[in-house]
């Protein structure tokens, strides 16, 4: 890691699942559940570990996916069905939702010295309810969802019109996130990038991708700022 250069910083960017929104684990607790019938055959590993290590493993292949349907001029048909899909399963619902423990504070003192932004590739509606339930919203001047760019993360696109919609360059900005969605994103658009722990991301992974720094919460953001 090459370290940020915090004097060429204008905004920070965030990503929602895992970085603001303790929601990584909502859904880990949700496919446990879901498979308990079948713990047998997860071994002495158990359900949750393996799950994890899946999640972890698909993020990748995930992300590349997700870009698919706008090449194909099907994302938003296909966006309304996964969102009516987890809206319908709690998903969507706030309540499904926690703040990262110590973000609200962070982000209240942050927003007085930088704009922010948030680039979610979550639907609009379920990124809102979230800011809204966790009383967040006015510390964001943007707000990026899956269908406000052209292509979804790991592609540099939502940076682009964060950074637009917040009036700065994109070298401007600093993306924090917790998988290497967030990182690669940052990086091609020409940002600085923060990979934080408290999501699915591994400190070796977000390295792997280029992230200038690794913090163990996004509560730490605010932090780097103070000096």
């Amino acid at each position: 890691m090459k370290g940020l250069d915090l004097a060429h910083v204008q905004a920070v960017l965030f990503d929602m699942d895992g970085t603001l929104a303790e929601t990584d684990e909502e859904y880990l607790r949700r496919l446990v559940r879901l498979v308990r019938p079948l713990r047998l055959f997860f071994g002495r590993a158990g359900e949750a570990r393996v799950l994890r290590r899946w999640m972890m493993a698909s993020e990748g292949a995930a992300s590349f996916l997700l870009t698919v349907p706008d090449r194909l001029g099907i994302d938003e048909p296909l966006a309304a069905l996964t969102d009516r899909l987890a809206w319908s399963r709690g998903l969507g619902h706030p309540g499904a939702f926690r703040a990262v423990q110590g973000v609200p504070e962070m982000l209240t003192r942050l927003a007085r010295r930088l704009p922010l932004a948030v680039v979610s590739s979550r639907d609009r509606r379920g990124t809102l309810a979230f800011l809204d339930q966790s009383n967040l919203q006015s510390h964001f001047a943007a707000v990026i969802t899956a269908l406000s760019a052209p292509r979804m993360k790991p592609h540099p696109a939502p940076v682009y019109a964060a950074a637009k919609a917040l009036g700065v360059a994109p070298e401007g900005c600093l993306m924090v996130g917790d998988t290497r969605a967030e990182i690669l994103a940052g990086r091609r658009a020409g940002a600085q990038t923060a990979g934080v722990l408290c999501g699915f991301g591994e400190r070796e992974e977000l390295e792997a991708c280029g992230a200038d720094v690794i913090l163990e919460s996004t509560a730490e953001v605010g932090r780097l700022f103070d000096t």
